[in-house]
């Protein structure tokens, strides 16, 4: 295979700009700064997710929770069979389907949302974002993510 000519490889973003990295690691920092708060109530960041999903919602199946949280059911039913095992969700099967299951929260999953409600704007404020900040970033990012899902997932050939 021949080799790339020197501009191909000039052209190469620096790794420290880097939208995707840059990203990645504002995710995994903000997940960072909920871990010892979400231990102290006894769950992960994706449980804590399903959680808040719950409390909006009271209820919504398990494709739901995967579609709204973008969470694959390979990783959703291990975390919803040990928040059931917590006891702070049931999880129902359809009597008309049996492809569908609800899950619900337990009065302990529902008495946890008062404990939990501060979090985001600790959070948030710990972080030194302002309410206006953070709102902009959640459109900005959403913005990102629907133009992203639209343009595909895979890369173009050249």
């Amino acid at each position: 295979m021949p080799a790339q000519p020197p501009a191909a490889v000039e052209a190469v973003v620096a790794v420290d700009d880097m939208l995707c990295l840059a990203l990645h690691t504002a995710a995994r920092s903000m997940t960072a700064r909920y871990r010892p708060a979400l231990a102290a109530l006894g769950l992960t960041y994706p449980q804590y997710l399903v959680m808040v999903l719950l409390w909006q919602e009271g209820e919504a199946s398990v494709g739901r929770i995967g579609s709204r949280l973008g969470l694959e059911s390979s990783t959703l039913s291990p975390l919803l069979k040990r928040l059931e095992a917590a006891g702070l969700v049931t999880r129902v099967r359809s009597r008309t389907d049996e492809r569908s299951v609800t899950v619900a929260l337990t009065d302990r999953g529902s008495s946890m949302r008062a404990e939990a409600a501060h979090l985001p704007a600790e959070v948030c404020e710990q972080a030194g974002l302002d309410e206006g900040t953070q709102a902009d970033l959640v459109v900005r990012l959403r913005a990102l993510v629907e133009q992203l899902e639209r343009s595909g997932s895979a890369t173009r050939p050249a």
